[in-house]
């Protein structure tokens, strides 16, 4: 089982539309089969952080989800909407021991 923890940095007057879009985005990917588990925002640390979480049996179910996630044409419509208010991101993959 993996956890897979996408977090993005957000323009700091776009975070309440990044939180709206990022519910969004949960209802495209679950309906693609990319469970994401849950959305997380910043209580301390580097400021205006959003995370979504999502956790899969192995590193090829994520990859299956994912390229459904990046082919599918309403989330191509969408994602530009949410790449616009990032100021940065990155992808971290954990392996679930307990």
């Amino acid at each position: 089982m993996i956890v897979v923890r996408d977090i993005f940095q957000i323009e700091p007057d776009q975070m309440k539309l990044a939180k709206e879009l990022a519910k969004q985005s949960r209802q495209i990917e679950d309906r693609l089969g990319h469970r994401t588990a849950r959305i997380l925002t910043d209580c301390v640390g580097e400021y205006y952080t959003l995370i979504t979480e999502s956790e899969f049996d192995s590193l090829a179910e994520y990859e299956t989800a994912i390229k459904a996630v990046i082919a599918d044409p309403e989330w191509q419509q969408f994602y530009p909407q949410f790449r616009r208010l990032m100021r940065s991101g990155r992808r971290e993959i954990f392996t679930i021991l307990e």
